[in-house]
């Protein structure tokens, strides 16, 4: 799978959902499909932007004991999604377990596992989870763990991609969210051919380890996910447009 910019789809309902990706007219961005999504609106929800030819990450992040997990897994393979996960943190035997379900399908869905989501830092990792090992060693090990276990790759920081593909291989999937623009003044934007209301950073929100799309490229992100940076611009195709060209080069 190449490299790319997904779309979190991180909105209440179908309605919203679809017509925001009516904005896009003949482009099929890769997507993703939350917890807030699914949960209202359920599988027919990825049914149908499958069938709109859409790609999708479906992100419920999967965690429990492994034969849950893995009947959960199972029921998921039937949606044929390019890109599944679930939780380092529930162990191998879990990821293990998520990927026997979803080999059951028989498709060729990604499957991947969280290390550390982007609102953790390390203070609050080691203060409240009370892991008390540095992230980026933390994070490390959670990947490897999944390269054990099967898995195609991590969700992770882009801060982490470097550290990441040094550890488990290129060929390791990362997909990064945390993803946010440089600060571009209107003066500035023009200067550089861009269209000034396209290129309004938006503010980190909840989100701790970031970077803007250039930066996640040259750290060595496979993907990167964006959600209000793009869902909440004025003119979400060209944030998704400066994305790419950011991106993607």
């Amino acid at each position: 799978m190449n490299k790319d910019v997904i779309i979190a789809l991180d909105f209440e309902n179908k309605e919203t959902t679809l017509a925001f990706l009516d904005k896009f007219q003949n482009r099929k961005p890769f997507v993703k499909i939350g917890m807030e999504l699914f949960y209202s609106e359920g599988p027919e929800i990825v049914r149908e932007i499958k069938e709109r030819g859409h790609k999708v990450f479906l992100d419920l992040k999967l965690h429990d004991i492994p034969n849950t997990v893995e009947k959960a897994m199972a029921r998921l393979a039937g949606l044929g999604v390019d890109m599944v996960n679930v939780h380092a943190t529930g162990t191998c035997a879990m990821m293990e377990a998520a990927l026997r379900g979803l080999n059951r399908g028989g498709g060729e869905t990604l499957l991947i596992a969280v290390t550390q989501l982007t609102s953790t830092d390390e203070e609050t990792m080691q203060k409240e989870l009370l892991i008390n090992r540095p992230l980026s060693e933390v994070v490390k090990e959670y990947a490897l763990n999944a390269k054990k276990a099967g898995l195609a790759g991590v969700v992770c920081s882009p801060l982490e991609a470097t550290l990441i593909h040094g550890t488990c291989g290129e060929g390791f999937v990362t997909v990064t969210p945390g993803i946010r623009f440089k600060d571009l003044d209107p003066a500035a934007a023009s200067a550089a051919g861009a269209d000034p209301a396209a290129t309004n950073s938006a503010p980190a929100d909840d989100q701790k380890r970031i970077t803007s799309p250039a930066e996640a490229r040259s750290l060595g992100s496979d993907f990167i996910v964006v959600g209000r940076p793009i869902t909440q611009a004025d003119n979400p195709v060209q944030a998704y447009e400066r994305c790419i060209a950011e991106f993607l080069g």
